[in-house]
């Protein structure tokens, strides 16, 4: 294996464990320190992603790590995810999302409409933003496309967002002049 893909695999290690470490807390709200090394070290040995020697030290650094970058915070001898750290971990799940399409297409298209009033105009902008990173299509300015099944993200926007009602997901069987979405997204 070359150097690049050795960098490469000691990079994708490095946040898995990162995430897993940021999950622990989030689940459990706050985390003592030492709790939070059996659950990982544990969790790391079972996925295979640790060699078995120096695994409390990955941990630690990698705790630390998430530490200096403002996405954990000590109070104690407790770990408690900060809100920045919340807003990673969803981006990371978001990542996740829009590299994931299903091998088949169900020859349904996901629609989202929202309206999203003048005076919050900076989430609007960042809900297009949202949608453009997980791969919706833009058929006007608060109508998007997308061929695959995202209802679980669509709520978890929701709720991040505190939009509800005011966005609106649609499965449509039909939809007017869809060859070239069909060719953007590479469908059948």
């Amino acid at each position: 294996m070359g150097q690049i893909e050795q960098e490469n695999k000691k990079r994708t290690r490095r946040k898995n464990l990162q995430r897993m470490i940021l999950g622990s807390v989030a689940v459990a709200g706050i985390l003592g320190i030492s709790v939070l090394a059996p659950n990982v070290i544990g969790a790391m040995g079972k996925l295979g992603i640790l060699p078995s020697r120096r695994q409390k030290e990955f941990i630690r650094a990698s705790r630390d790590r998430l530490v200096r970058r403002g996405f954990l915070v000590y109070e104690g001898k407790m770990l408690r995810l900060t809100s920045s750290g919340e807003r990673y971990l969803r981006n990371l799940a978001v990542r996740d999302f829009a590299t994931s399409a299903p091998r088949r297409w169900d020859k349904k298209w996901r629609v989202l409409i929202f309206d999203i009033p003048e005076k919050r105009k900076a989430l609007r902008d960042k809900v297009r933003t949202t949608l453009m990173h997980i791969g919706f299509v833009r058929l006007q300015d608060s109508v998007w496309v997308y061929p695959y099944d995202c209802e679980d993200l669509i709520v978890m926007l929701k709720a991040d967002f505190r939009i509800g009602k005011d966005l609106l997901y649609m499965v449509v069987d039909v939809l007017e002049y869809d060859t070239p979405l069909k060719r953007r997204f590479k469908l059948s």
